[in-house]
């Protein structure tokens, strides 16, 4: 327990439901400040890529607000599945369908749009556009065509998946959906074995538990997390090897979106002898520190230790 250095054990404050309204209308004003703020802003033409929520509504930014309530037209996916957030916010912007199946005159109909000095906004269902979401092809147009292209980050399921999965996150590698036959996707994981990062995989429930089968006889016993729901209610995280994962989820079907985050290649063990025979030869040519560096680089094994074993090798004659 905490303690401060001359009253003791700190103890947590009781507040009213007074304090509490109190706190929540200050909330309430400063977050309607802060929105008349950036409604006060004008909206340059261009482009603009709004993050939506992936599951809690909540999560919108207040940017994301301004801009969609203020754009002359929003683009998404479906606009039976935007209507939804659209309604809850009271937004009554345009809106149009962009999807994987859009066309070349779609996009010329957004350029010409743009190229009118309109304020164009394209969402995805869920998260961040262009993240295994359509709208590559009309970024790519609109940026060569000279209009701006605005992001408006929020939510991502890749970013929320890493974070929650307890796996390394200095590193990684976002592989989207893997192929839906086993020969196809065993052959990307293959592909995948050698990323020197963790790996962020999007699945369907119905695939999920022969994908992990399929990681875990490629990729071996690597540490690994199936995200569930994330955001929602029933979020939910299983973490576990693949080789455990998969058998945990064989012939199981689970509900809702699904993300799997596997750990980066174990490092394999390397003996002091094959460093030594590594270091004999550097040292030819660079000094202790710069063949340590080298060597502890080339095998993946701490610095320190690459160090230590130079030095006794110098010493050594």
């Amino acid at each position: 327990m905490s303690e401060h250095p001359r009253k003791g054990p700190i103890k947590k404050a009781v507040e009213s439901p007074g304090a509490d309204r109190d706190a929540h209308k200050t909330l309430a004003l400063r977050v309607s400040a802060e929105v008349g703020r950036l409604a006060a802003q004008p909206l340059e033409t261009g482009l603009y890529l709004v993050a939506t929520p992936i599951g809690n509504l909540g999560d919108i930014t207040l940017r994301a607000l301004s801009v969609l309530a203020r754009a002359d037209i929003v683009y998404c996916e479906d606009t039976r599945h935007s209507r939804t957030l659209f309604s809850h916010f009271g937004i009554g912007a345009t809106l149009r369908a962009y999807h994987e199946h859009s066309d070349e005159e779609q996009r010329e109909r957004v350029l010409s749009e743009l190229a009118a000095g309109k304020v164009v906004a394209l969402i995805s269902d869920a998260g961040t556009p262009l993240v295994s979401d359509p709208g590559f092809k009309l970024v790519r147009e609109a940026a060569a065509a000279g209009h701006a292209v605005i992001a408006v980050p929020g939510a991502s399921a890749v970013l929320s998946a890493l974070s929650v999965s307890a796996l390394p996150t200095d590193a990684f590698y976002f592989a989207g959906f893997l192929p839906p036959k086993e020969a196809a996707r065993r052959s990307r994981i293959a592909e995948l074995a050698a990323v020197p990062g963790s790996l962020v995989i999007f699945e369907a429930p119905s695939r999920t538990g022969a994908a992990l089968a399929d990681l875990a006889q490629v990729l071996g016993s690597r540490p690994a997390a199936v995200v569930r729901e994330l955001t929602k209610l029933h979020e939910d995280v299983e973490r576990g090897t693949l080789d455990v994962l998969a058998a945990g989820f064989a012939g199981r079907e689970p509900k809702g979106e699904i993300v799997i985050v596997v750990g980066p290649p174990l490092a394999a063990e390397v003996d002091d002898a094959a460093i030594e025979e590594r270091l004999g030869k550097a040292l030819r040519d660079m000094s202790v520190r710069d063949a340590a560096k080298a060597v502890a680089e080339e095998l993946s094994v701490p610095k320190a230790r690459v160090y230590e074993l130079a030095l006794k090798l110098k010493s050594r004659g």
